[in-house]
């Protein structure tokens, strides 16, 4: 008897068919479970699509060339169907402001075609090819790295106790679920929110270098940097990181909106906006994060429920909670929990070298072969 578990944008749902069932008795099942008439489907590891029109509907599930029983389906919405629209009340969307003071979650940027193609430490910005002034912009040195630079954070006490933003009317708290420091934060970040695990980064890795191979009219040497095939093989080394390219990949992937703050700027970039359900992470620079909601429980030691017991797959409409979100990072803000990438001090671990910023430090390992940092002292 096939048991598949169905995410769509909504959320997770589990399926169990007959052994009779045919591959028309699939696709209404689906449509039924998420109210998703036209869609596409994609399963395993890494996602692989699957078509349901190549097989005749009155084929038997349990006699196709592929096994579904088990397997996680991700359903999206075709694009010849009507989308969710994009368009919301004026108080969830604004221009991007360079005013020095902090908006609120309702005004800041959130649309990540808009991201800078140099704002996280390794990545260029996701969306249309960056126009010649903007290539000028970038550090050359970077499309001649012959691997990714590695960088630790110096410690900071936040780490030990970050702030804790309660919501009242949740009887909860919104909370930050520190991620360890190494180069897979990014992925561990998501799948602590999507999956509820953080060791499942190598998958993560290669989901994206799927998307990024089926999606090359998007992702050109351009936008990545380097040929897509050498990006794809990057990507999936332990010491790469992650940034815009990989956030949007992941959302389309799983068919998650993904919210990103940056707690320097307390700008909001959105990945995948419109989908019903969204994930929150926190990016304070070279370094990710994960909010999530701890809810009230009166027979715990704290009065919260443990942290396997947190909430972090929120209704994309629910802005309490994004809100919450941005005013925990203003207070990490306060507490400097943050890398300064332009400005900041940083020393290379081979020869205790010292450089300014992102553009020191690659102007270095672009001359030295030396790609292991800290930011200093």
């Amino acid at each position: 008897m096939p048991r598949l578990r169905i995410r769509g944008p909504d959320g997770q749902s589990s399926l169990t068919l007959s052994h009779e069932a045919t591959v028309s008795d699939l696709r209404t099942s689906i449509q039924e479970k998420t109210s998703i008439q036209i869609f596409d489907l994609k399963y395993g590891y890494p996602p692989k699509l699957l078509i349901l029109d190549e097989f005749d509907d009155a084929s038997k599930l349990i006699d196709l060339p592929i096994n579904l029983d088990g397997e996680q389906v991700l359903v999206s919405r075709k694009q010849t169907e009507t989308p969710v629209p994009a368009s919301k009340p004026a108080t969830l969307h604004s221009k991007q402001s360079q005013a020095p003071t902090h908006p609120p979650a309702s005004e800041a940027t959130r649309n990540a075609s808009n991201i800078n193609p140099t704002a996280s430490f390794s990545f260029a910005g996701v969306g249309e090819a960056p126009s010649p002034d903007m290539l000028k912009s970038l550090p050359s040195q970077s499309q001649n790295r012959s691997q990714p630079l590695s960088l630790q954070r110096k410690p900071n006490p936040t780490a030990d106790d970050p702030p804790e933003i309660p919501i009242p009317s949740r009887a909860a708290k919104i909370i930050l679920r520190i991620m360890p420091d190494d180069n897979s934060c990014l992925f561990r970040a998501f799948g602590s929110a999507f999956f509820g695990i953080m060791d499942n980064m190598t998958e993560l890795r290669s989901s994206v270098a799927s998307y990024i191979q089926d999606h090359r009219d998007e992702y050109s040497e351009v936008v990545l940097e380097k040929p897509p095939d050498d990006y794809c093989r990057w990507i999936q080394t332990e010491n790469a990181w992650g940034g815009a390219i990989e956030l949007n990949a992941l959302a389309q992937q799983f068919a998650i909106e993904i919210c990103s703050i940056d707690v320097q700027t307390s700008r909001v970039d959105v990945f995948n906006e419109g989908v019903g359900k969204r994930c929150i992470l926190v990016y304070s620079g070279i370094h990710y994060d994960t909010i999530a909601l701890s809810q009230a429980d009166p027979y715990s030691m704290d009065g919260y429920a443990q942290p396997e017991d947190d909430v972090k797959i929120f209704d994309a409409k629910d802005d309490a909670v994004l809100e919450a979100a941005v005013e925990l990072c203003r207070e990490l803000k306060k507490r400097h929990y943050f890398t300064d990438t332009a400005g900041f001090e940083i020393r290379c671990n081979v020869c205790g070298g010292r450089f300014v910023g992102e553009k020191g430090a690659t102007e270095h390992a672009s001359l030295t072969g030396h790609y292991d940092f800290g930011e200093a002292g």
